[in-house]
């Protein structure tokens, strides 16, 4: 803390207080209303800027002089001015709507907005233009309230996750252009599987609680929408390349028409990250494409994406045992003890550095995924009140992960044990196999707008199918009397998930300071699964559930500046494939999750400073959680339990005490228990189970405390310093409430120097050195525990995953 204290003392003391020659301006509509994300440029200079949520847009250290301003934005009127400036300069910009309106690209009837009275934050696309940089989209998410990002490799690079409210994100709501993302069996999402994304994202919004209807997967605690790219009017190329620790590389082109004959546009962009991660041999090799066409009627547009991405990461997954972060060499071996591990893999376990190790040896211990998205749009501006949009999708996913196996009896891989002189030999080996996942998603969303002007209302669903095929085969054995039938599975399954959904939502305007909000939707979904896995189970089943998901809100809008809302809301999710999975056969099949969610909060804002503070109360009904207990063939299995509840409130503030240093902050302050919990621990002595009624216990994963906070300050023309800090409470590992079974708290900090310039042939330079965690701190963002009995004693499975200390990371963006 003294440290960061330092830092901002050293910058005040580096920045100097000279005559301030500044535009200070928004854009609106002819209504209006603020438009976000309009361009504003001014010559000489190619100085150049981007309107904020608000339409507010502010450009600083000008010389004094006469300036040409133009401002941009696609469906309206250009906006042209010769305008003077001689120390600070407040202006107002109306722009007019163009006689050809493209309007929105992609009517979006899923995402809140200024009245809608819910929980939310919208990082705009100035702001992810400042932010970005080589991590995946959680740790752009990071600075939202109650976000925890965690990555497997330590470097925010691969395999990273987040949670929301302690919520994590197999529960939370994740489309793209209002199209769901989330895998349709495991309600999860993989951002390694689409690298780079967020250099063809405009802006996302994250909806905390239930939020507004989506399409897709439940919204059982939060919802991520992001919207692609809209459509540039001037034609474009950017080149980005960025550098760092850990041989971390970043190459990116992009380039897109510009409108052709007032019609067509179209852009592009080719992706590679590159890195060797943190944790060892914790490598990352991805690549992706976006392609994105747009066609412009005079009432009606049609627009297609096509993005891929393919990567191959070396296997991170297991973690680091406790006993091996505290150099404890007894408790190494015991831990190789009960793991199983083979004589290379113990040697690799005590030598190895403790906050890196990897178990993985295998040279091509990897991941290896490739998925392909499709979306075609159609939209038709019907008249001034009616908007309508189709759209169809369909995302193709194939890959395996392939591993390494020590000793393993060849007739649980499906294999044959050959016969010499009629006496077998060798009834063991080991294998390499690979686990298959070849899947497609497939289906459509429409949707139709409404507007008037005591009416913003929508109408609107979906329906999607999933088909995924599991399977998984030998490809080598080292025993010789081992045989395997090529492409002959040892375990082959199939899913197949129908999800339909309708809503219909109002905000209706009672009065010009009061607003009500209904919003109703139903879900139906019916999965099956038929076949066997890789432990010999036959997985046959099917399941089918409606969901009624109600919303309702009052929003209350005292004047321009101080406005309160309240809404009640609830969720239904249905169990995920590992839930019906590894269910224990000898107890009821996991049942449905109902979530009842409060939300109650007020906004106040003025031009120098804003305040967002919120409380919530989310009760479940039969949440699923981990219990300790296990199946007939050992693994970990979810059980719902009767009673949990998430309860908290989230202060956000910003501050802009003087033009060229901005503060923003903002804390969660929760509790999140479950009510009369029962735990299960195996005892391996007698192979049965410890019960315990432990009553009221902490649920796992979920800080009491999240704070984030950013200083920027622009001591000069064209340069920004960007200090951001996150600090994560205590998170306990299960819902024991046990406390040798959590993660300490953490403090990190970030720093960010941004430098941009322009020419007459270059629109943009921009050059960035990013230091992440700039004091070294050794944390621990996430980890599993599996305690049991074994000779008497209490023992832990264990792996946890440490982040990387100080590492670097430089970038330089042209854009042309």
């Amino acid at each position: 803390m003294k440290r960061t204290v330092l830092l901002v003392v050293l910058i005040w003391s580096f920045t100097y207080i000279n005559a301030q020659n500044l535009i200070n301006g928004v854009v609106t509509n002819e209504e209006n209303k603020p438009l976000s994300g309009a361009t504003i440029k001014l010559k000489p200079g190619n100085i150049e800027s981007i309107s904020n949520g608000n339409g507010k847009f502010v450009i600083n250290n000008l010389k004094k002089g006469t300036y040409n301003l133009l401002v941009t934005y696609l469906g309206y009127e250009p906006y042209k001015e010769k305008i003077e400036v001689n120390g600070k300069t407040e202006i107002k910009i109306s722009l007019s709507k163009s006689v050809f309106q493209t309007k929105e690209i992609i009517i979006s009837t899923t995402r809140a907005t200024e009245n809608t009275p819910t929980s939310f934050s919208t990082i705009s696309t100035q702001e992810i233009k400042k932010r970005k940089a080589v991590q995946d989209i959680p740790y752009l998410l990071q600075l939202t309230p109650s976000v925890v990002s965690t990555s497997d490799a330590g470097t925010g690079i691969g395999y990273t996750n987040f949670r929301i409210r302690g919520t994590d994100l197999n529960r939370i709501n994740v489309t793209v252009n209002d199209i769901p993302l989330n895998d349709a069996e495991s309600h999860g999402v993989w951002f390694v599987n689409m690298p780079d994304f967020i250099e063809s994202t405009s802006s996302i919004q994250v909806q905390r609680g239930v939020g507004t209807s989506s399409n897709g997967a439940a919204a059982f605690g939060a919802s991520v929408n992001m919207q692609t790219n809209s459509v540039s009017t001037d034609p474009y190329a950017e080149i980005n390349n960025a550098f760092g620790s850990f041989n971390t590389m970043k190459n990116t082109i992009k380039a897109g028409t510009g409108l052709i004959d007032g019609r067509f546009s179209f852009d592009a962009r080719l992706s590679q990250i590159k890195s060797d991660g943190y944790i060892d041999r914790g490598t990352s090799d991805l690549k992706a494409f976006y392609v994105s066409g747009t066609y412009h009627g005079d009432n009606d547009i049609v627009r297609f994406n096509v993005f891929s991405g393919h990567e191959i990461t070396y296997q991170a997954w297991e973690g680091i045992p406790k006993a091996k972060l505290d150099e404890d060499e007894d408790g190494m071996q015991l831990f190789a003890d009960y793991m199983g591990y083979s004589n290379e893999e113990r040697e690799n376990l005590i030598k190895s550095d403790p906050r890196t190790f990897n178990r993985y040896l295998y040279e091509n211990q990897i991941d290896d995924y490739k998925q392909d998205h499709y979306q075609v749009f159609y939209t038709r501006n019907i008249n001034d009140n009616f908007k309508a949009n189709v759209a169809y999708h369909q995302t193709n996913g194939y890959g395996f992960y392939e591993s390494y196996r020590y000793d393993k009896d060849i007739e649980d891989y499906n294999g044959t044990i050959l016969v010499s002189n009629n006496d077998t030999i060798g009834t063991s080996t080991d294998l390499i196999d690979r686990k298959y996942l070849d899947n497609i998603f497939y289906g459509g969303i429409a949707s139709l707008k409404i507007t008037y002007p005591f009416l913003d209302g929508a109408i609107g669903g979906g329906w999607n199918r999933y088909d995924g095929d599991h399977y998984g085969e030998v490809i080598w054995a080292q025993n010789s009397l081992a045989s395997f039938t090529p492409n002959n599975r040892f375990y082959d399954n199939n899913g197949v998930k129908d999800d339909a959904n309708v809503y219909a939502k109002a905000n209706i305007k009672v009065s010009e300071k009061l607003y009500t909000y209904i919003d109703l939707q139903f879900r139906s979904i019916n999965y099956k699964i038929d076949g066997f896995d890789d432990d010999g189970r036959n997985l046959t089943q099917n399941h089918t559930y409606t969901f009624f998901n109600p919303k309702a809100g009052l929003f209350a809008k005292f004047n321009d500046n101080i406005s309160s809302y309240l809404n009640l809301a609830i969720a239904n999710r249905e169990p995920n494939r590992s839930n019906f999975v590894d269910a224990d056969p000898n107890k009821p099949e996991p049942t449905s999750e109902k979530l009842y969610n409060a939300e109650l909060g007020s906004k106040i804002k003025n031009e120098k400073w804003s305040v967002n503070a919120n409380a919530y109360m989310m009760y479940y009904e039969d949440q699923l959680v981990l219990t300790g207990n296990i199946n007939d063939v050992g693994g970990a299995i979810m059980e719902n339990v009767d009673q949990s509840y998430r309860m908290g409130i989230e202060f956000a503030l910003g501050v802009k005490p003087i033009d060229w240093i901005e503060l923003q902050g903002n804390i969660t302050l929760s509790q999140n228990k479950i009510l009369n919990f029962v735990s299960y621990t195996d005892n391996w002595d007698t192979w049965g189970q410890e019960i315990e009624e432990l009553g009221t216990t902490d649920i796992s994963f979920s800080p009491n405390i999240i704070a984030n906070s950013s200083i920027k300050v622009m001591p000069i023309e064209n340069f920004e310093i960007l200090l951001i800090s996150q600090y994560v409470g205590d998170q306990y590992l299960d819902n024991t409430s046990n406390k040798d079974r959590k993660l300490d708290a953490y403090f990190v900090n970030n720093l960010r120097l941004d430098y941009s310039i322009a020419t007459s042939w270059l629109k943009n330079a921009n050059i960035y050195v990013q230091v992440n965690n700039i004091f070294d701190t050794e944390y621990i963002s996430n980890a599993w525990i599996y305690p049991f009995y074994s000779g008497g004693n209490l023992n832990y499975l264990d792996g946890y995953y440490p982040q990387a200390g100080i590492n670097f990371m430089t970038g330089i963006n042209l854009r042309f």
